[in-house]
């Protein structure tokens, strides 16, 4: 029985239902064709050009021989790098041995030139722990 009473209920209200779907002098105003009126396709503005702009060098004692430096001076240095990472105009050198891990980043030092070496990172090779910067360059350099 309650089954029938709950038939009974869904049944009455599909009139009403029927009456929502139902379009006259509803007051709804007719959507147009996206077709009707075509809207050209725009393009955002291309970013302004950034401004150049020179890149700080670090300055360390021990660092002497790798700041300023190009990539071909630092692989002549310590070797092949472990790591050249490129992205715009900046470059990343990582080279590695036992004691450590050195990363070097170099930056234009003006539009359109060769990158040199303006900072300098170093870490323990076994647990990532940073260490002296001269210290690791001065074990990693080539004899």
């Amino acid at each position: 029985m309650h089954y029938r009473s709950r038939l009974a209920l869904a049944l009455s209200l599909v009139p009403l239902l029927s009456a929502c779907g139902e379009s006259g002098s509803s007051g709804a105003v007719p959507v147009k064709s996206a077709s009707a009126h075509p809207v050209p396709a725009t393009k955002p503005p291309p970013p302004p050009p950034a401004k150049f702009r020179t890149a700080t060098r670090q300055a360390m004692p021990g660092l002497e021989g790798v700041i300023g430096n190009t990539a071909t001076a630092l692989t002549r240095q310590f070797g092949t790098p472990r790591l050249d990472v490129r992205e715009g105009d900046v470059r990343k050198l990582q080279f590695s041995g036992t004691a450590c891990v050195l990363d070097i980043f170099l930056y234009p030092p003006r539009p359109q030139a060769e990158p040199e070496a303006t900072y300098v990172d170093a870490r323990r090779a076994s647990d990532g722990r940073d260490v002296d910067r001269a210290a690791c360059v001065a074990a990693l350099r080539r004899p």
